[in-house]
């Protein structure tokens, strides 16, 4: 197996490994979906995801499609978009990997992007039919783009943190993504563990409105899980096991009770994870010379 797609599989797993409030795990079910069908898209989609010199829109489009064929649903739109681009980056360099390499290669590679990338995005995102995706004036995805697919992201970028890494070259990922990963600016690597999941996850999802909660209920609800989320953001940071608590399980409940799912913050997760299994496996020396 390459570099590339274990750090793929890797990361998809620990999302579901770990407690995320609500969000699907192994210690709780939720949305009429197990954690067994987000590991089975996994494994269903990362040949197609990780496909060497594949175009970006080519490992999207092909990647859902190969979720839809496997478990029939929507799993993992938002985790394609952003890792797609990512393995495209980070199969251009020779390992090992560091993270400015690899955040320059992802920012060329979204730079880059065509307009048959958006045409194959867009197709994807039409079978995929994300929850409270609605029509859009400009560059709407069940029209033909007549922009890159990067600039078709600019457009969405105010509302969409996905959008907005392809906006910004994948900043966020790194700034805020691998920061929280690493526990303070400035740290050293580390290797992952629960608490470092649930880290990275609070930190998004502290750090704005979650973009899947507000299509689908709305910005007030959406701020009031981010209210929730910077306390125990804040506790997560502090180095606190979150799940020894019962109010933590109690809201990751409550949010499931209530269809709330911030799916945007934990696709988010998922590409810093990523990230970060590509940069620790070159720290740790464990890359060799192989491509990645």
């Amino acid at each position: 197996m390459s570099s590339l797609r274990r750090a793929f599989l890797d990361a998809c797993a620990w999302d579901v490994a770990v407690r995320k409030p609500g969000n699907v795990s192994v210690h709780s079910a939720g949305h009429g979906m197990h954690a067994r069908t987000f590991l089975d898209s996994a494994e269903a989609c990362a040949g197609a995801l990780c496909q060497p010199g594949a175009p970006v829109g080519v490992r999207i489009e092909r990647a859902v499609a190969a979720t839809w064929a496997r478990v029939g649903c929507n799993t993992n739109l938002g985790i394609l978009l952003l890792c797609a681009p990512i393995a495209a980056a980070a199969e251009r360099l020779t390992a090992p990997v560091d993270e400015a390499r690899l955040r320059q290669a992802l920012a060329q590679t979204m730079a880059t992007l065509t307009v048959e990338d958006a045409a194959a995005a867009f197709r994807a995102i039409v079978q995929a039919n994300p929850g409270g995706l609605g029509a859009t004036e400009a560059q709407d995805v069940r029209q033909s783009p007549t922009v890159t697919l990067r600039e078709a992201m600019v457009l969405a970028a105010g509302r969409d943190r996905i959008a907005a890494q392809y906006r910004d070259g994948g900043a966020a990922l790194f700034d805020l993504g691998l920061t929280a990963w690493r526990g303070h600016a400035g740290g050293a690597a580390r290797a992952v563990s629960p608490q470092t999941v649930q880290r990275v996850f609070l930190a998004w999802l502290a750090s704005d409105l979650d973009a899947h909660i507000v299509r689908k209920h709305g910005p007030a609800l959406a701020q009031i899980v981010l209210n929730d989320a910077q306390r125990w953001s804040a506790r997560a940071a502090a180095g606190e096991r979150l799940d020894a608590d019962p109010a933590f399980l109690a809201w990751d409940e409550a949010l499931k009770s209530a269809g709330i799912n911030p799916g945007t913050s934990a696709d988010l997760t998922v590409a810093t994870l990523m990230l970060a299994a590509l940069t620790v496996r070159a720290d740790t020396g464990r890359g060799g010379t192989e491509r990645v």
